[in-house]
């Protein structure tokens, strides 16, 4: 990695905003192309990785996904699953492996088109110009709480999971977790496992078995091409669509919320609201857990098809039976039976950055055709579905960096015959 140190009226082939891991791969194509360009990162490279999860993270997919330009996991578990602080120390290595220019502590606050081509980049060291710009900040921005927040008494904490790291952080007594994604859950049970008096708030999130028929259910997946299908296939709405929580602690396992519950964790269906001094909770709890493990073994009905047809030799494996069934109805909870919250709701994207530029559709979502958008010189990367379900994680970062890297050096060197 090169630092840089930017300087107003400096001017860039292209500018590449967000130093993560697909920030980076970019970079990489584009040194190896010849390509004059800066990756801006307002904070250090990867440090979303140190500071934005919690101690006891690990990756959810198996270590050999994990593969950017030239670089590819070279560990001593390739089907383990690197922790967060592991996954940090490997992405800041692969900015050493080449001849990054990256300028760190620096932010873009605006971006507009230039007369006569090219852009105008507003950042905290000075406005630039660039040829072309791509943004490779992800799309979650901003963690998001529900507006019913506020009318929470002041006494109970509450936090976001992007700023949960462990059990010590929280005060003693109850913890409820809204949101069953992959960070709730995953939180859920870090905390149960240090012994807290956990509620969880379900919402309609899909599950997937960790290991079925002798493999890791995602290298089965892998196999089967099932993160290579091109969104186009799909629908663009799976852009939007969320994760299946597992979890790769202590060498990868199940996440079972009705498992959960035999070990003293209490579960609640959708998070509704706080009135009356109490936190309410709709009906749909037994809906949702059905619905996730419906999820988990569509996977597996898929998983054994395909063994079926490729003739391969594997263990036959009993299917899962639920182990506890939950009351009907909506349930709530006191106030005083609540000592903190964290929220697991999401994020919301912050695209104010683009100003006016057309590079989002008209709910606010970037519009691009895997990375590519209406306004020439302009790309995004590391967008989950971006091109595969695969973009949005390592497994095919590479390839899409590849993409745009394409993209940008097109730009750059025959901007006629792109415009």
């Amino acid at each position: 990695m090169i630092p840089v140190s930017l300087q107003p009226g400096d001017h860039f082939e292209a500018v590449v905003v967000g130093g993560g891991q697909a920030g980076l791969s970019v970079s990489r194509h584009l040194v190896e192309a010849g390509v004059g360009h800066v990756v801006i990162e307002r904070d250090s490279v990867a440090h979303e990785w140190r500071d934005g999860r919690w101690d006891n993270f690990t990756l959810v997919t198996p270590n050999w996904h994990c593969r950017l330009p030239g670089y590819p996991y070279d560990g001593g578990d390739p089907d383990g699953f690197m922790t967060r602080d592991e996954v940090y120390a490997w992405v800041r290595r692969y900015a050493d492996t080449f001849d990054a220019p990256v300028a760190e502590g620096v932010s873009v606050s605006l971006v507009e088109q230039r007369a006569g081509g090219g852009f105008v980049v507003h950042t905290s060291a000075g406005v630039i110009t660039a040829d072309t710009v791509t943004s490779a900040t992800g799309g979650y921005h901003v963690p998001v709480t529900p507006a019913w927040a506020d009318s929470i008494p002041h006494e109970i904490v509450q936090v976001h999971s992007h700023e949960y790291f462990n059990a010590a952080q929280l005060p003693d007594g109850p913890v409820l977790i809204v949101g069953s994604g992959q960070s709730g859950t995953q939180i859920a049970e870090d905390l149960l496992l240090e012994g807290r008096d956990v509620h969880l708030a379900l919402g309609r999130a899909p599950r997937v078995a960790r290991f079925y028929r002798g493999r890791d259910c995602m290298t089965w997946l892998a196999d089967m091409g099932v993160y290579d299908v091109p969104v186009a296939t799909r629908g663009l709405a799976k852009r939007e669509s969320t994760n299946h929580y597992v979890t790769g602690r202590d060498g990868g396992r199940d996440i079972d919320l009705r498992e959960f519950s035999l070990r003293g964790m209490t579960l609640h269906g959708r998070a509704t609201g706080f009135d009356d001094g109490a936190f309410r909770f709709d009906e749909s709890l037994p809906a949702n857990l059905d619905y996730a493990d419906s999820v988990a073994e569509s996977i597996k009905n898929d998983i054994d098809r395909y063994i079926e047809r490729e003739g391969i030799d594997a263990p036959v494996e009993d299917r899962y039976t639920p182990v506890w069934q939950p009351a009907e109805g909506p349930t709530a909870i006191a106030a005083g039976d609540i000592r903190s919250i964290v929220w697991s709701i999401g994020f919301r994207a912050d695209w104010s950055w683009l100003g006016d530029l057309d590079v989002l559709d008209h709910e606010g979502h970037p519009a691009h055709a895997w990375g590519a958008t209406a306004v020439p010189g302009f790309q995004f990367i590391g967008l989950p579905w971006m091109n595969t379900w695969g973009s949005g994680r390592f497994h095919a970062i590479a390839r899409d960096a590849e993409h745009v890297a394409g993209l940008i050096t097109s730009a750059v060197r025959e901007p006629a015959a792109v415009a």
